[in-house]
C-alpha cells in the first residue's frame, strides 16, 4: 500500500473531518509539508494553504514562500501569507527564535483558520517526529504526558501523517515529483531535536532497525494508559488540595502516606513550573522546618508548619533601569543594588555580591537588566577568554528557575558584571586605577 492508499485509509478510520469541512495546511515548503498537501490535493479533500516567512534566512525564505504560492496558485487552491518580523518579536518577548516563531505561527494560523471558515489546521508531523519528541521528552525527564508524543488531534489542530514514516515521504515525493525546498538549517546540530534525527536515532536502528514502527506503537498505548492515569491523578488531587484564596494548600501528614509519593507530588506541583529535578528538594520540605521553600520560575513552594503552600511570585515591575548617576540605590523586588564611586581600596573585596569596577572603564548613563541570549562577557580570571552568558550558567550549574533572576551591568553596550557571580576581566581593577565604581547586590528574597 503506497503512502497516498495509506493516506486515504487513515483519514476515513480516524474521521479527521467531514466532506463538508474545510482544512487549513500549515505549508512551509519543507518536503514534509509539500507532500501532505500533494496528498490533501490527490484526495480531493477541501483546503487550504498558509504559509508563514519568519525572515531567517534571507533569500531561502523568500525562494520557500514563492514555491509555496506559486503551487497553490497553478492549482488553484485558496492561499494565505504573511512576514514576521521575528529577531525584534525574540527581544521582545525575551523569548528563543523557535519559541518565538511557533507563537507566531500558530497564533496566525488561528486567526487565518476562524476568519476564513475553516474548521481544522493541519500539520505535517510524522512517525519520525513522534519518536523524536518522545526520545527528547524521555531525556529531559517527563511525567506520563512526555510519553504519548505528538497527538494526532489537539482542539482545532489535527496531523493527517503522523502515522508514515519519513521514508515513506520520502519514496512518496520521488515517485510524483513532488516540488520542495531544503531547509540547511535542518542538516545542523544547532536545534536539539536535529541531534537527536542526526545522531541518536541512526545509532539506534543499528540495533533496532523497526524503531519508529515500535516505538510508535508503544506511543499510542501510552496515550490510552494516560486516560486511566489521569483519572487517578485527579482523584489524588482532590483529596489532598485546598484553594485558599490565591494559594493552595497541601498537608503534610496526609501527602507523607500517598504512594507512589514521587509521582503523586510531580504531578500535584508541575502545573506551577516546577520539573522533575526538583522533586528530591520538595519531598525534603517534608522533613524540614517552617520558612524552607522550593522555587519555581513563578511559583514557590512553601513548609508552614503542617502544610505546604503553592504560591505565585511577585512580578518585577521592570527588566531594564538605566543608572544615570551615584550614589543610588536600586530595588528590583527580589533584589536591592547599591551603587557608590569610591577611592581605589586597599583590598579588592572578594565577595561575589560584591563589584569593584575601574571607574576609568565606566561610561555613564549604565544599564541594570535581566540577560537575554547572546549575551556575552570575558569572565575575570579566564585569560580575557569571550564566553557566552548561557553557557557560563550552565557551567556553574545554576538551577532553571535562578535562571530567570540573573541580572547583568551593562556599560557602553559592554558587560561590566554578571551580578553576584562574575565580573568581567575589562574592568578589573588595575595598578593605576585611582577611583572605583563599587556595587554590592542583597537577596531580599532568599
Amino acid at each position: 500500500m503506497d503512502l497516498q492508499q495509506q493516506f486515504k485509509k487513515n483519514w476515513e478510520h480516524k474521521k479527521f473531518a467531514t466532506i463538508e469541512q474545510r482544512v487549513l495546511l500549515a505549508v512551509s515548503g519543507g518536503i514534509d509539508s509539500m507532500v501532505m498537501a500533494e496528498l490533501f490535493l490527490r484526495s480531493k479533500i477541501q483546503f487550504g494553504i498558509a504559509h508563514c516567512n519568519f525572515q531567517l534566512r534571507g533569500n531561502d525564505s523568500e525562494l520557500d514562500e514563492k514555491l509555496v504560492i506559486d503551487w497553490a496558485i497553478t492549482r488553484e487552491i485558496p492561499i494565505y501569507n504573511v512576514r514576521f518580523d521575528t529577531k525584534p518579536k525574540c527581544e521582545e518577548w525575551k523569548k528563543g527564535v523557535q519559541e518565538t516563531a511557533r507563537i507566531l505561527r500558530y497564533e496566525w494560523l488561528d486567526k487565518v483558520r476562524t476568519e476564513n471558515d475553516y474548521r481544522y489546521i493541519a500539520t505535517a508531523h510524522h512517525a519520525n517526529d513522534n519518536v523524536e519528541t518522545l526520545m527528547m521528552n524521555l531525556f529531559k525527564g517527563t511525567g506520563m504526558s512526555g510519553l504519548h508524543g505528538i497527538p494526532e488531534r489537539n482542539e482545532h489542530i489535527i496531523r493527517p501523517i503522523l502515522f508514515a514514516k519519513k521514508e515513506d515521504v520520502i519514496a512518496f515525493s520521488e515517485a510524483h515529483k513532488v516540488l520542495y525546498r531544503d531547509d540547511v538549517s535542518n542538516a545542523t546540530d544547532a536545534y536539539l531535536r536535529n541531534a537527536v534525527r542526526h545522531h541518536i536515532i541512526p545509532k539506534v536502528k543499528e540495533w533496532f532497525p523497526n524503531v519508529v514502527e515500535h516505538v510508535n506503537s508503544s506511543i499510542s498505548r501510552f496515550a490510552q494508559a494516560e486516560i486511566l492515569y489521569r483519572k487517578a491523578v485527579e482523584e489524588e488531587k482532590k483529596k489532598l488540595t485546598e484553594q485558599r484564596g490565591q494559594d493552595i494548600y497541601i498537608p503534610v501528614l496526609k501527602l507523607r502516606k500517598r504512594v507512589p509519593l514521587e509521582t503523586i507530588c510531580y504531578e500535584l506541583f508541575y502545573p506551577y513550573g516546577f520539573t522533575s529535578a526538583q522533586i528530591p528538594h520538595i519531598l525534603e520540605l517534608l522533613d524540614s522546618e517552617s520558612g524552607k521553600m522550593v522555587l519555581s520560575t513563578t511559583h514557590r513552594i512553601i513548609r508552614n508548619r503542617d502544610f505546604l503552600i503553592i504560591t505565585s511570585i511577585p512580578e518585577i515591575s521592570t527588566d531594564i533601569v538605566v543608572i544615570e548617576y551615584t550614589p543610588c540605590k536600586i530595588d528590583t523586588g527580589k533584589y536591592k543594588f547599591s551603587f557608590s564611586v569610591e577611592p581605589k581600596p586597599s583590598h579588592i573585596p572578594t565577595d561575589n555580591n560584591t563589584a569593584c569596577v575601574d571607574m576609568k572603564q565606566v561610561r555613564f548613563p549604565l544599564i541594570l537588566r535581566k540577560w537575554k541570549t547572546g549575551d556575552y562577557f570575558y569572565p575575570l580570571g579566564m585569560g580575557m577568554k569571550k564566553k557566552k552568558i548561557s553557557r557560563y550558567l550552565v557551567d556553574s550549574k545554576i538551577a532553571l528557575h535562578d535562571k530567570e533572576n540573573v541580572w547583568v551591568l551593562e556599560s557602553d553596550k559592554r558587560i561590566v558584571w554578571l551580578t553576584g557571580m562574575r565580573l568581567d576581566d575589562r574592568f578589573k581593577v588595575k595598578d593605576s586605577t585611582e577611583e572605583v565604581l563599587l556595587v554590592t547586590i542583597k537577596n531580599e528574597v532568599a
